[in-house]
């Protein structure tokens, strides 16, 4: 089973940047479409952004023209590039592959908040 180490998130102001990273464990990465999802307090887990295998990203539109979705297929890491950041994007961060399978990481906490 494929495992997920996510990483970058913090404490951050409104208006500030994080970087998020995530490691994958398998040697198919580039095989697979891949997705950062937010979990907000109270909310269910839901897709921010996601990237084929041939680097075409889509974005929710509540992140469009602020994240920008990368991938590595040589490093088998895929990274979440966060910009103009507002306090509702306040969540625990995940990468999975999409349509998601599998098991969950145990992602990484973006707060964001003056």
């Amino acid at each position: 089973q494929v495992q997920f180490v996510e990483s970058g998130g913090g404490l951050v102001q409104p208006g500030g940047s994080l970087r998020l990273s995530c490691a994958a464990s398998t040697s198919l990465f580039s095989d697979y479409a891949m997705g950062w999802y937010r979990q907000a307090p109270g909310n269910q887990r839901d897709l921010v952004a996601r990237i084929s295998v041939a680097g075409r990203t889509n974005y929710a539109d509540s992140v469009k023209d602020r994240f920008t979705i990368s991938r590595d297929n040589a490093k088998k890491t895929v990274d979440l590039q966060m910009n103009s950041l507002k306090p509702e994007d306040t969540g625990v961060y995940y990468c999975n592959r999409w349509p998601i399978v599998g098991g969950w990481g145990q992602g990484t906490q973006v707060t964001v908040s003056s």
